[in-house]
């Protein structure tokens, strides 16, 4: 006879507060009329454009190590969409890894990437405001994978950047601004 086990998963920290806490908060800070219209993240897209090391075989299998043990996910490569001469380029040709992050483990992620990875930067200030493009997503560029926590010296011996995009569901930079600070995403103190 089988048993029921009990499910005691915890869903995420930061999950648990943006929908207990602070999307009432911020329904409050920012005028809306609707709980439907607060910002939320929809989704975390981690990417390694591999550059001058595209044809090298080891720079593609650190970047897919290091993006498995800091998102818990197995990349996908990406290709280029079209033939560039100047670059040496061809139409088809895999040029870099992304892995995109939806729901429990994409709160978890900002989680450890806010509190853990970013102070361990050097000479860290906060970042950009200004990196909002068009659509309300945040972009962050990191130039190593030195500073996440779950990757050993070994495995940062062979350094390549990252980058990170929060997609927003916000109608204005502004609105996604103050989401990503509830979050806790450090953000450079404004000069006044």
């Amino acid at each position: 006879m089988a048993t029921a086990v009990k499910n005691t998963h915890q869903g995420a920290r930061l999950h648990e507060l943006y929908r207990d806490r602070y999307a009432k908060e911020l329904l409050k800070e920012l005028n809306l009329a609707n709980i439907n219209e607060v910002p939320a993240l929809e989704k975390i897209v981690v990417s390694v454009g591999l550059g001058k090391s595209k044809e090298d075989k080891r720079a593609m299998e650190v970047a897919t190590n290091t993006l498995i043990k800091i998102t818990g996910q197995r990349p996908v490569q990406t290709a280029a969409r079209k033939s560039v001469a100047n670059f040496k380029l061809r139409e088809g040709q895999k040029i870099g890894l992304k892995v995109t992050l939806r729901g429990e483990r994409m709160y978890e992620f900002a989680d450890r990437l806010f509190n853990l990875t970013l102070p361990r930067l050097r000479d860290f200030h906060g970042l950009r405001a200004g990196a909002f493009d068009g659509q309300g997503n945040y972009n962050l560029g990191l130039i190593d994978q030195s500073a996440f926590p779950e990757l050993s010296f070994e495995e940062t011996a062979y350094p390549h950047g990252l980058q990170i995009t929060f997609a927003l569901n916000s109608k204005q930079p502004q609105h996604g601004k103050a989401l990503l600070e509830k979050l806790g995403l450090p953000f450079e103190k404004e000069n006044k």
